[in-house]
């Protein structure tokens, strides 16, 4: 990407600090956790989080706080990639990253059900899965949007998914082919809006530039005003929107 300009680097600065990046491809592969760690500490400050499997996340707390980086989250992902009906392992995953550590849990919602006219199962999967971070975790619900086509739907299991407790919803999954939509996102804050801004919008899957993600980061803050549009209210997943950024602000060569 071309250098930013002034008045964009702070907008890109600010985006550095919402980023989720994501090291999901190998379990138990120890050299990937700490590279992503790693890359989460910039030249320009730290990002949001690093999410990895449950039985990564103490490979990852460890390696944040060696790095300096010991104010970046860690999020566990639980009933990925497959985001089965199975509730009991969903809640069994999720007390496994909090016993290692774990400052978020991101819930890959069963949105198969959903289709089948099923909605209590992920709500029920939400709620025991909020009952078991308490006030210990954020929960991050990934509903994978691009899956439910009718806008109607999404509606409803974001409806679905605030009810049951979560602090966020996630647009899709790291694994999504259907990339992010202003459509979804847009659905999902007016939800948002109608519990009082008490909620969090996260943005994955086929943002790769400042441009794309400077699309979702202005919905939010023409809903809810620039001071809404913090680390606990929004998020954006992706390592090459980082590169991106890094690159527009003058710290990242091409290839880097």
């Amino acid at each position: 990407m071309k250098h930013l300009t002034s008045q964009d680097e702070q907008m890109a600065r600010q985006m550095i600090g919402l980023l989720d990046l994501t090291s999901l491809n190998a379990k138990g592969n120890e050299q990937r956790i700490i590279e992503i760690c790693q890359r989460a500490v910039t030249p320009v400050g730290l990002v949001a989080a690093v999410c990895v499997y449950p039985n990564a996340v103490q490979l990852a707390r460890r390696t944040l706080n060696k790095l300096h980086g010991e104010t970046v989250r860690v999020a566990a992902v639980v009933n990925h990639p497959y985001c089965k009906a199975d509730i009991e392992t969903a809640v069994t995953d999720t007390r496994i990253g909090l016993v290692w550590g774990a400052d978020e849990i991101e819930l890959m919602y069963p949105h198969r059900q959903l289709l089948t006219g099923d909605r209590q199962n992920g709500k029920d999967m939400v709620s025991a899965c909020r009952s078991a971070c308490g006030d210990r975790a954020v929960l991050k619900v990934v509903l994978d949007t691009g899956h439910l086509k009718d806008p109607q739907l999404i509606r409803k299991a974001c409806e679905d998914i605030i009810a049951a407790g979560a602090d966020f919803i996630d647009t899709h999954s790291d694994k999504a082919i259907i990339g992010a939509s202003s459509q979804a996102a847009r659905i999902i804050l007016e939800v948002i809006a109608e519990i009082g801004g008490q909620g969090g919008l996260k943005v994955t899957a086929g943002m790769r530039t400042f441009e794309e993600a400077r699309v979702y980061l202005e919905l939010a803050r023409s809903r809810f005003g620039p001071h809404w549009v913090n680390a606990n209210h929004v998020r954006f997943g992706g390592a090459s929107l980082r590169d991106d950024l890094l690159m527009g602000l003058g710290v990242l060569a091409p290839g880097g």
